[in-house]
């Protein structure tokens, strides 16, 4: 080539195109130079490998967090329940709208992250309005995305992908929730209460059969005839795994239960998706039970999770049925997890005790 200065390593003359070309030629000299001294500078071996890496975008630098989105969910994914994996991609869904809104970008690089990102997410989400949700998302479930985003960075963090760990400041503010549960009474007025249509006699029946099963929406709506076990005792019980832990449980067919069972047994909702009981969505479940609570005159803020604290709490354990045994029931993997219910019995025993404490004194 004529024009190529090889001593140089430039094209000769002065021309347009030869200042265009020069000026081209300097930058890229000077990127892979920086590139050179980044990679001194990080303590990395330097090999010419490395540096077209470091040059071309390549390397570790350039992770992006949907680099990290897909890494967490092909590698590590096979290891959590479909509906933990389900939260992460929720979340991780969130997480490309905050950049949308935010940022305007689709990506964004893992050593760009900073604390002024964890912060900017947490307050997008909580005046967020997602479009299957009533309202805004409650505090602890804002807490529970950040918690899936951090264990996320924390992964690319092990793996040398950033840095620097962007939530080392960050401190989770939760709140401490009971456990809301309902009263005998209360759960008497559901049971006699006499709905004027289908669609809502199979929401109370769901809600009833949880209540003496202790079985969740996402468990429950799993269930087939397969799940139903008899003993040598004749015993009927229900079989099955949790899908948020892959724990198995196994729970005695209490005679409610049984009733339920039997009722659907024929049903056309049932005999057609070949289910224990009808399949109605969680979100219009939810939506339902709303009505049923005014329908019931029940004060309380009704929803299908509150059956099986029921189950915890006024089935089993205040009818004596040790704790021990009421978490193999739930399918807990912690202990720990069944006291929580045992603690908020025993606030209610001393609510009711100085109630009525109170009454005697006014005598």
């Amino acid at each position: 080539m004529d024009s190529w200065e090889p001593k140089r390593q430039k094209l000769k003359g002065n021309g347009k195109t030869s200042r265009a070309v020069n000026y081209y030629l300097d930058e890229v000299k000077a990127t892979i130079v920086q590139s050179y001294r980044d990679l001194v500078n990080e303590s990395k071996a330097v090999t010419p490998q490395l540096i077209k890496a470091r040059y071309l975008g390549e390397d570790t630098r350039n992770h992006t967090l949907k680099n990290i989105f897909s890494y967490h969910n092909d590698k590590l994914g096979v290891n959590l329940a479909p509906k933990t994996l389900c939260h992460y991609r929720t979340s991780q869904k969130y997480l490309l709208k905050f950049l949308e809104v935010e940022y305007r970008k689709a990506d964004i690089f893992l050593c760009d992250l900073d604390y002024s990102f964890v912060l900017g997410f947490e307050s997008f989400l909580r005046s967020y309005k997602p479009e299957h949700y009533q309202g805004q998302i409650a505090n602890n479930a804002v807490m529970k995305h950040i918690q899936r985003l951090r264990r996320m960075i924390t992964l690319a963090y092990h793996m040398e992908w950033l840095e620097r760990d962007p939530f080392i400041k960050f401190k989770p503010k939760l709140e401490k929730r009971e456990r809301e549960f309902l009263t005998e009474m209360e759960l008497s007025k559901i049971e006699e209460y006499s709905p004027s249509n289908d669609r809502m006699s199979i929401v109370k029946d769901l809600f009833i059969f949880s209540c003496y099963t202790g079985i969740c929406y996402g468990d429950m709506m799993d269930l087939t005839k397969n799940n139903i076990v008899t003993d040598d005792d004749k015993n009927l019980w229900i079989i099955a795994n949790r899908n948020k832990t892959g724990t198995s449980f196994k729970v005695p067919i209490l005679a409610k239960a049984e009733e339920l069972i039997q009722k659907y047994k024929e049903h056309p909702r049932t005999l057609f998706n070949c289910k224990l009981l009808p399949t109605i969505s969680n979100q219009k479940l939810n939506s339902y039970l709303k009505e049923m609570a005014d329908f019931c005159d029940l004060k309380k803020n009704l929803t299908f999770h509150m059956a099986r604290h029921t189950f915890a709490t006024i089935v089993t354990l205040t009818n004596g049925v040790p704790i021990e045994t009421v978490s193999k029931l739930l399918g807990h993997t912690k202990l720990a997890t069944t006291q929580i219910y045992a603690k908020v019995i025993e606030k209610k025993i001393i609510e009711d005790m100085n109630a009525l404490k109170h009454k005697l004194d006014n005598k």
